[in-house]
């Protein structure tokens, strides 16, 4: 066996290794959110984590965040300006490269202030490091949040 093939086995156990890591993280993730844990999502987000979420003024849960506990609180904050009871997410897809992971379905839910309801396609792209989530990017149907946001 040469040197060159060993480095790319190499290469390939340890990317393999950091996805395995990176859908047990995201795996977690998901069983916190469906909880409602957030003492372990704010375990699981580091401490500083690059977040995005398209900015939606119509909506009080949608704003900027950079820590841990910052982004664990999108999930109560979310909780409070819904109805839990009709809230609704499907993941179709799960996807794991790396460090990297993406998923993507679909998420409903309806607003308490106006009982209107939105709904629509999401993806979801979270960055694993050490163990924590170090990057959450989210691309939801913002259109629909703002409409059901209106009175």
């Amino acid at each position: 066996m040469s040197a060159k093939s060993i480095a790319t086995n190499d290469a390939a156990t340890s990317a393999g290794s950091a996805a395995e890591a990176t859908r047990a993280v995201v795996q977690a993730f998901l069983a916190a959110r469906l909880a409602g844990d957030t003492g372990r999502l704010i375990e699981l987000f580091a401490d500083e984590v690059d977040w995005l979420l398209a900015e939606n003024p119509a909506a009080p849960w949608i704003r900027a965040r950079s820590t841990a506990a910052e982004c664990a609180a999108q999930f109560t904050e979310l909780m409070a300006y819904t109805r839990p009871e009709r809230a609704r997410a499907s993941v179709d897809t799960f996807l794991v490269d790396g460090t990297d992971a993406v998923l993507m379905g679909h998420l409903s839910g309806t607003v308490r202030a106006t009982g209107k309801s939105f709904e629509g396609p999401f993806a979801l792209h979270l960055t694993v490091e050490d163990g924590r989530i170090t990057r959450h990017r989210l691309y939801e149907n913002s259109l629909s949040i703002a409409e059901a946001c209106t009175p």
